[in-house]
């Protein structure tokens, strides 16, 4: 794929639930592309749409108008080249089950052959710092680790993108940073394409290439914002840059524009 096409695009996508009270329009128009090899960062008001807009983009709920396209075909259903990665990490791991055995199961699902599986699931695996914890069961691990196995799944499944839905959220903040320096060497050592959502201004901030501000609810893209931050970054150099402090509260003020309804579109 040519490096300036998208390989996900989403164009006019729009979604209406229907209530007792009558329609709610919870996305007006949302319109963005993300590019191969690119670090995309969403964040917005709590309460914009981000969740329902994951949802749509992973063919998990089905958009009102507009479309989601990866790699050239519309998102009609979950896409077998995209892997999520959710904030309730514990529900998405099988206790009974080993890290091994998680990590290796939808390439099971899929068919993937045995030899070839366990060279997969060794390298996601060593990958997120858990090569030592392979015969380990999820409940005997901490709230990190267990998000580690989550990432580690995803990886094996070598998808060409990687969404994460608000992943660090119910972790402490020491555990949260070391997970934010392991999606960026993940996303750097095997090249994926990460679409990463998140309501922490700080961390949209440190992990983007862009950053997508969202507006309130009915949601469109209110900014499309490059980070040009040192492609190299870690915890307290970068966090002590004069320029990370300009751009997150250059995203902090665009937040507090839209819970005010000041907001306006950003042209494409």
């Amino acid at each position: 794929m040519p490096e300036n096409t998208p390989l996900l695009s989403v164009r006019d996508l729009s979604k209406t639930y229907q209530a007792a009270s009558g329609p709610v329009e919870a996305i007006g128009s949302i319109t963005f592309d993300v590019r191969p090899g690119e670090l995309v960062c969403i964040v917005g008001p709590s309460g914009c749409g981000k969740t329902t807009l994951l949802k749509c983009l992973a063919g998990l709920l089905a958009p009102t108008s507009g479309s989601v396209t990866l790699d050239g075909a519309e998102v009609r259903e979950p896409p077998k080249k995209m892997a999520l990665v959710f904030q309730e990490y514990g529900r998405s791991l099988y206790p009974w089950l080993t890290v091994r055995d998680n990590v290796a199961l939808p390439l099971k699902a899929r068919g993937v052959p045995k030899a070839e599986r366990q060279a997969l699931v060794e390298r996601a695996v060593e990958e997120v710092g858990l090569g030592h914890a392979m015969t380990t069961y999820p409940w005997q691990l901490s709230g990190g680790m267990q998000q580690r196995v989550a990432i580690a799944r995803a990886v094996a499944y070598q998808p060409e993108i990687l969404v994460m839905d608000e992943p660090f959220a119910a972790v402490d903040a020491q555990t949260r940073a070391d997970l934010e320096d392991l999606v960026r060497r993940v996303w750097k050592d095997l090249g994926v394409t990460v679409l990463f959502v998140t309501h922490d201004i700080d961390e949209s901030v440190y992990l983007g290439e862009r950053v997508l501000v969202l507006s309130s609810s009915p949601t469109f893209v209110q900014e499309d914002l490059t980070v040009d931050l040192p492609a190299e970054r870690d915890q307290l150099t970068t966090r002590a840059l004069p320029r990370f402090t300009e751009l997150r509260t250059h995203v902090y003020e665009q937040i507090q524009r839209a819970k005010r309804g000041e907001a306006v579109a950003a042209t494409p």
